[in-house]
């Protein structure tokens, strides 16, 4: 199959800068779904595909829209994996893989040492009366959680979350930086010798983790495939829960009268979250590539065309949610895109609301008494393959 490399005939082609996607993509998305819902962007190298409706058509078209993109940067950081699989082959690797990260398993293996550690985190600065809380409560507790549930027992937490923050620099290098590309590859041999060292102690020790289960499964992967897998896991198993803590937090500490509601009614916590990931999409996009000519959004792609499936975009479809670009606890449920869909629906997304929405946010907001946002600071919210705070500095009374 060849790779087409220009537009399709009759694609829109529209000229974005990737800087400027990083500091805010939301503006040219809408333009995009107003004016070209697939456009050829060649700062990209793909066509951006828009619109919430176009998008959910072709994730359930994966023999259409393939994850199997021929040189994608996933692939060039990683290696082969499960989100760069589809049909038997995917189900493979994802049944190995995705037992101890269901939704009866996170709350009874994992959701009290996840409590724990939330504890461990908040005692060590509640002293202090301020923090970032990215860098010092949300990224180590998501590290630490990932940890425990892949079976990384010889990673500590900031190994895990360095890993992961310099392999998504380089499944999002679409600049090429050839820095970026070295620090991915340092992340990713140091996980493979980490991983090769558990998958030894697990062959004779099962632990129910992600490796031990894979190690043990009914079709049992090899060492290669446990280690790629791994390294994909890291890198959405950071990101994800950290940005939505972040960006959550955040959204509530600058409106009071919603921040009110919902610690008087914990059970509101899940559609801050579910709100949360519909509003700024910790992962924005996606890619695939067409095993066929196939119409859609009005353009005919050839066989080969490379699409990402813009999901950050489809968040914000004002066709689907009234006013989309506001952050609204109270807007009717609709099925968001942030974790994907289709057999690739993110396998992680159960970890990451017990994490967030059961533990994480009400214990922050329970424990840091009169917490407020530090307005001397400038934390920025960055990125548009992946996006989120770059910190959250708030103050509170230390006790």
């Amino acid at each position: 199959m060849s790779t087409p490399t220009t537009a399709a005939p009759g694609a829109p082609v529209v000229d974005l800068d990737l800087a400027d996607l990083r500091r805010d993509p939301y503006p040219a998305y809408a333009e995009l779904r107003r004016t070209a819902p697939l456009a050829w962007v060649p700062s990209v190298g793909r066509h951006l595909l828009t619109r919430y409706d176009d998008i959910v058509h072709a994730e359930k078209l994966p023999e259409v829209f393939s994850s199997r993109e021929e040189g994608s940067l996933l692939l060039r950081t990683v290696g082969p994996n499960l989100l760069r699989e589809d049909g038997p082959e995917h189900r493979r690797l994802r049944a190995a893989a995705e037992p101890p990260t269901r939704p009866r398993q996170v709350r009874d293996l994992w959701a009290g040492s996840f409590e724990r550690t939330a504890h461990e985190l908040l005692d060590g600065i509640a002293g202090r009366g301020e923090a970032d809380l990215v860098r010092d409560f949300a990224e180590p507790l998501a590290a630490a959680n990932l940890a425990l549930v892949l079976g990384l027992r010889n990673a500590r937490p900031d190994h895990i979350a360095g890993w992961s923050r310099d392999m998504m620099a380089g499944n999002s290098n679409y600049a090429d930086d050839a820095d970026l590309w070295l620090r991915a590859e340092n992340a990713t041999r140091a996980i493979d010798e980490a991983v090769a060292e558990v998958v030894r102690i697990v062959r004779r020790e099962p632990d129910g983790s992600v490796i031990s289960t894979m190690v043990h499964a009914p079709d049992p992967l090899e060492l290669t495939e446990i280690q790629n897998n791994v390294k994909v896991i890291i890198g959405g198993g950071v990101n994800e829960p950290r940005d939505v803590f972040g960006v959550g937090a955040r959204a509530l500490l600058r409106r009071p009268g919603v921040r009110d509601r919902v610690l008087a009614d914990p059970a509101l916590w899940k559609r801050v979250f579910e709100e949360t990931a519909r509003w700024i999409s910790p992962i924005g996009m996606y890619p695939r590539q067409l095993t066929r000519e196939y119409e859609i959004a009005g353009v005919t792609l050839p066989a080969g065309s490379r699409v990402a499936l813009v999901i950050a975009s489809g968040n914000r479809d004002e066709s689907v949610f009234e006013r989309a670009d506001e952050f609204d606890i109270d807007r009717p449920t609709r099925p968001h895109l942030a974790f994907g869909g289709g057999p690739h629906f993110c396998m992680g997304a159960w970890v990451a609301r017990h994490e967030v929405s059961a533990l994480a946010w009400p214990l922050v907001f329970s424990r840091l008494r009169g917490l407020r946002l530090d307005d001397s600071a400038r934390d920025q919210l960055e990125g548009w393959v992946f996006r989120g705070l770059t910190s959250l500095n708030v103050t509170w009374q230390a006790v």
